[in-house]
């Protein structure tokens, strides 16, 4: 693999450093590096800053601040990564220096082409976030036990499709982690675990950690 061209451009909305609210790796502190632009509009977006803000840099600039932080754990988040072709540049400089990488992903673009060294998290649409027409299904066949798949629960009726999504594809056994979350605000976390335990549905709760350490409108955390 050629090395990564660190004099490359990606436009970045921020970095910070952070408790891990989300996924397997949630509480362990983590360094984010959120790319703007985002092709989607989901209903209950909570980072819609990230659509336009940003400034261009290297990814030289990039690595240094990531490393300004001595933490092995880098997400590389949005908007939507993946709209941005440097990302990929970015992840394996990133993997090369030996950091854990995770990037958060819509199901809306593909996936394949991410360095495998990189942990997936695949954002699978519900319906009420109004984007579900766009989940790519040549992106399933593409997971593999290190990576994750998410659903993002703002109703009952999202919960029943996220449920049998799982079941149907039978993610518990091709993924390392199913995460289910309540839309912030919209539904109980109660009502969640009580609709999964109803089902003995094989996932992982989650609860957006940052929201309950930080006020949820707070940014850079």
């Amino acid at each position: 693999m050629p090395l990564p061209d660190l004099t490359a451009t990606l436009k970045i909305n921020e970095i910070f450093f952070s408790i891990q609210g989300e996924s397997t790796f949630a509480g362990r502190p983590c360094v984010f590096v959120r790319l703007t632009a985002c092709d989607l509009r989901c209903t209950y977006c909570d980072t819609a800053y990230a659509f336009y803000e940003g400034i261009k840099r290297t990814i030289a600039d990039i690595l240094g601040e990531v490393r300004s932080h001595n933490c092995p754990l880098v997400e590389v988040t949005g908007g939507e990564p993946l709209l941005q072709p440097n990302v990929h540049p970015l992840m394996q400089a990133l993997c090369d220096e030996g950091n854990t990488v995770l990037i958060e992903t819509s199901g809306a673009h593909n996936i394949g082409q991410i360095d495998p060294r990189v942990r997936r998290i695949m954002d699978l649409k519900c319906p009420d976030s109004g984007e579900s027409h766009r989940n790519l299904t040549e992106n399933l066949p593409l997971l593999n036990h290190q990576d994750e798949v998410k659903f993002v629960v703002g109703s009952e009726k999202d919960y029943v499709w996220a449920r049998d999504q799982i079941r149907r594809g039978g993610w518990s056994k091709r993924v390392n982690a199913v995460l289910i979350s309540p839309v912030f605000g919209k539904i109980t976390p109660l009502d969640l675990a009580t609709w999964i335990l109803a089902d003995n549905l094989e996932v992982r709760m989650q609860l957006q950690m940052h929201k309950l350490i930080w006020d949820p409108n707070k940014r850079g955390v």
